[in-house]
């Protein structure tokens, strides 16, 4: 059974993503596109429209051509629409880096990603600068001044007379943010012109953001939710934007208070704070009318409590990075709300449910594996066929690897998943990466990597390991901190004498899992 939206399909624009984001500049003005929330620093829309053509002047007179990459390794800042604009518009494609990465994390992704140019932050050059080095990066730019790199603000010193570039939205790609394995190695996801405009154009549809709203940028824009639906949406909406640069509970309430923010895009960690944290009653969070939810489920019982508390509406939506940010959304409108739900599918969205051992198709109340078709599906994965050919079939369809359901209404419900990964905080994890490195310590014989359920973060990694001497969980557990990203480290150990496997010898992760919810069930 394939299910379609209840809504008819809406007119997709046939143009480059800078030129649909910012075709209401001349309308908007001088109204406040973004706002650096901690300092008051804004940029009107036609001061980013400015700024954004000088950014593609600046690269085009350092001979970034079309195709060329543009990696971006900055926290939440109002550059960060510059940027990304400024590349797309003459063609360029913005590989966006996760703020936490490694120096070794960064190298990967700069390899493989074949980027040209980095901009970064002075607080991010000691991880920056060995990766370049190692990389070939022909030119590092900072945002402010450091010793051996060029000042972003170089590149902003011309006419802004941007030179007239072909782009086919079709095919030509502006976007390449990176989506981690189950090998631990991410995997570059090809995004084109049309899979971001498409995913803006058709997100607005269930609950519309315009000029009269004002959003909050608290989620990080290298990830496809912030990249899309709140950086490039809000703006392409006519929304003012306020950007944090790092999340604190204290200065994003005060911010919501004192921009009067009106939608709020949150993980389900965040939520949690809303519905729960003694410091909400402290703010006046009254303008906030819609807060919307994903990255990982949310369960029903605190969408409603965070409804009841800020007395606004909670919606959650499901996506992946594959499909450029949303593929189902719930309505906020009470008529057509139902809590639990992803929503029904977007307009010029199908989705199929699948057994996941026939590949036969299910229908309502059967649970199987998504798939999802549309115009904001990727074309697939960076250097890395075999990937492509194992997530997206010949006609066209992805398979999400996740589990779900529809209902009879056509609302999905997203209950599990094939994937290995681990969603912590709305991070995602691959065991793989930190079994790999488990076994690179002289105490370890073997290891395997589980998410353990977690009330404030969804997931956590835990890691269960045979040893081949005395060692403390601690021990292993700073081994491994020193090594990744924060998000990446292992918080919880537990010490077994064999970890199960199959005659084939890959780990039976599911009998782990299901050890760790009977442990935890049993403490509760």
């Amino acid at each position: 059974m394939i299910f379609k939206s209840q809504h008819a399909d809406i007119d997709i624009p046939e143009s480059d993503l800078t030129s649909v984001v910012l075709s209401r500049v001349d309308e908007l003005g001088d109204k406040a596109a973004l706002i650096d929330g901690p300092t008051g620093r804004t940029l009107s829309y036609l001061q980013l429209r400015e700024q954004v053509n000088r950014m593609a002047v600046g690269l085009n007179r350092r001979g970034f051509r079309k195709g060329d990459v543009f990696a971006i390794f900055i926290p939440n800042v109002p550059e960060y629409a510059v940027v990304f604009l400024g590349v797309a518009a003459i063609g360029g494609v913005n590989t966006t880096v996760n703020s936490l990465y490694s120096s070794a994390d960064l190298i990967h992704q700069l390899n493989d990603s074949d980027a040209r140019f980095l901009l970064t932050i002075p607080d991010f050059l000691d991880r920056a600068l060995p990766a370049t080095k190692a990389c070939g990066i022909e030119e590092i730019f900072v945002l402010g001044e450091a010793e051996d790199v060029t000042p972003f603000s170089e590149l902003l010193d011309n006419d802004g007379n941007v030179p007239a570039v072909e782009i086919d939205p079709t095919t030509d790609l502006v976007a390449l943010p990176y989506s981690s394995g189950t090998t631990g190695l991410p995997k570059g996801v090809m995004l084109t012109h049309e899979n971001l405009i498409s995913n803006m154009v058709l997100s607005c549809q269930p609950n519309p953001i315009d000029e009269s709203d004002s959003a909050i940028g608290v989620l990080p824009f290298f990830h496809i939710y912030g990249m899309v639906l709140i950086l490039n949406l809000s703006v392409f909406r006519g929304a003012t934007l306020v950007t944090i640069p790092r999340f604190e509970l204290e200065q994003f309430l005060q911010l919501v208070q004192d921009y009067k923010i009106t939608n709020l895009n949150l993980v389900p960690p965040l939520v949690l704070a809303m519905a729960n944290h003694p410091s909400v009653d402290n703010y006046d969070l009254s303008s906030v009318r819609m807060i919307g939810s994903g990255a990982a489920p949310l369960g029903e019982k605190l969408e409603q409590a965070c409804a009841s508390r800020l007395n606004c509406r909670v919606y959650q939506g499901y996506g992946l990075t594959e499909v450029a940010g949303a593929c189902h959304i719930s309505p906020a409108a009470a008529s057509k709300h139902k809590p639990g739900t992803v929503g029904p599918v977007l307009p010029n969205t199908l989705a199929r449910i699948i057994d996941t051992e026939t590949g036969m198709d299910l229908g309502p109340n059967q649970r199987g594996e998504v798939l999802v078709y549309g115009p904001h599906v990727t074309v697939g994965y960076l250097n890395n066929t075999k990937a492509t050919a194992d997530s997206i079939d010949a006609e066209g369809w992805y398979h999400t690897g996740d589990i779900g359901y529809a209902d009879a209404d056509g609302y999905f419900y997203i209950v599990d998943r094939i994937k290995e990964l681990i969603k912590y905080k709305g991070y995602q994890v691959a065991p793989a990466e930190l079994e790999a490195l488990l076994l690179t310590h002289s105490a370890i014989a073997d290891a395997a990597v589980i998410p353990s359920p977690d009330e404030e973060a969804g997931e956590i990694p835990k890691a269960f390991v045979v040893l081949k001497e005395e060692i403390s969980p601690e021990e292993i557990m700073k081994f491994i901190a020193e090594a990744v990203a924060p998000y990446k480290k292992i918080r919880k150990i537990e010490v077994v004498n064999e970890i199960p496997k199959s005659a084939s010898g890959k780990i039976l992760r599911r009998v782990l899992v299901e050890k760790e919810r009977i442990n935890i069930a049993n403490k509760g």
